[in-house]
């Protein structure tokens, strides 16, 4: 295995620190995660994960943390995101193709409007907008 520079070691750093910085309320006005399980991947969040990454790259948002995750625990709904605005409760989407990303992207990451007719739940509560 070749060792790290001393390059590779700051870069990795200057990563760890982006991945709290959230948390801190920090440089990042939102993180999106994206459920990458088995059951995300094969219901098309890659493609999900391209939009976003594509967006944010369009509009020139480098503010916004991505992250992904592993299955969120409802299988049926993925693809599935969670949208994390520092200070607001986080909110899960479900069924998210890479146009409704796009949608959610401009609309609640950027603009703090949640996207009601894609949401499953805000915080740990069931929106009205749940689909039963």
């Amino acid at each position: 295995m070749p060792k790290l520079t001393l390059d590779e070691l700051a870069r990795m750093r200057e990563q760890a620190r982006k991945t709290t910085r959230l948390r801190e309320g920090g440089a990042h006005r939102a993180k999106v995660t994206v459920h990458m399980g088995t059951c995300g991947i094969a219901a098309g969040a890659r493609g999900v994960m391209n939009a976003l990454l594509a967006e944010i790259d369009r509009q020139n948002a480098h503010d916004v943390l991505v992250v992904n995750s592993g299955c969120a625990g409802l299988c049926s709904r993925e693809p599935m995101i969670t949208v994390e605005r520092v200070g607001e409760a986080p909110v899960k989407y479900a069924d998210v193709n890479p146009d409704k990303m796009s949608r959610i992207f401009e609309r609640h990451v950027l603009g703090g409007t949640i996207v009601s007719e894609y949401a499953l739940g805000i915080g740990s509560e069931k929106t009205d907008y749940q689909k039963e």
